[in-house]
């Protein structure tokens, strides 16, 4: 996931707005105790998904791909006053350290925590989003896009994360493109393909596919 140079990045992000305690408490904890710590939004990313939440204000938020609750903590940042955050894993194992931690964030009560199969669990909500943040099984991007893209509203913001996949997208070699590189390269293609969508990639960490539905 590393792109820039290692002082580039630690310039960067000795410049990017500081975690909050319960942040920082939770990257370590999932650093110590979770398996694959690599999956977690992080700092600098986290700040960028908090700032974009200020920016929109956002009613209504869709997270598919919760993890240890990092991202969803900093989506809820820019929450409307009577805003919600619904956020959806398979993962049950993550449950009790996710709860702990909306709880001492103080917004467990305007987060809707759903554990499940996303394909399952979207087309049974009966919502309009602002903002969605797909950080999920990487073969399933497209069916979740596929899934929302009606259920958010025109000028609504939908964030992916990984499309650089440690830039697999472009360094996969001679040798067969594993699933996840080519499920990402069609994901990638499809957005940029899509006319009902303005999009941007920024290369932040592991690649954020930024899309502005029209």
């Amino acid at each position: 996931m590393e792109f820039l140079p290692e002082e580039i990045e630690a310039y960067a992000e000795a410049h990017t707005e500081t975690e909050n305690d319960i942040l920082r408490a939770l990257s370590r904890e999932t650093h110590a105790k979770v398996l694959m710590p690599r999956m977690l939004s992080g700092h600098m990313q986290g700040q960028f998904l908090a700032m974009i939440s200020r920016m929109i204000r956002p009613n209504r938020i869709l997270e598919i791909g919760t993890y240890t609750g990092y991202s969803a903590l900093c989506l809820c940042e820019g929450l409307a006053p009577e805003g919600r955050l619904i956020t959806i894993d398979k993962n049950e194992e993550l449950e009790s350290l996710v709860r702990r931690y909306l709880s001492l964030s103080g917004y467990e009560s305007r987060v809707n925590y759903h554990l499940g199969r996303a394909a399952d669990i979207i087309p049974e909500l009966d919502e309009t989003f602002d903002l969605v943040f797909i950080d999920a099984d990487k073969v399933n991007y497209a069916t979740y896009y596929h899934l929302i893209f009606d259920k958010v509203r025109q000028g609504g913001i939908i964030i992916a994360d990984n499309v650089l996949w440690s830039g697999k997208v472009v360094n996969h070699g001679p040798k067969k493109i594993d699933k996840e590189t080519q499920a990402l390269l069609d994901f990638n293609r499809m957005i940029q393909e899509d006319t009902r969508v303005r999009n941007v990639l920024l290369p932040i960490r592991d690649g954020l596919m930024i899309v502005e539905k029209r």
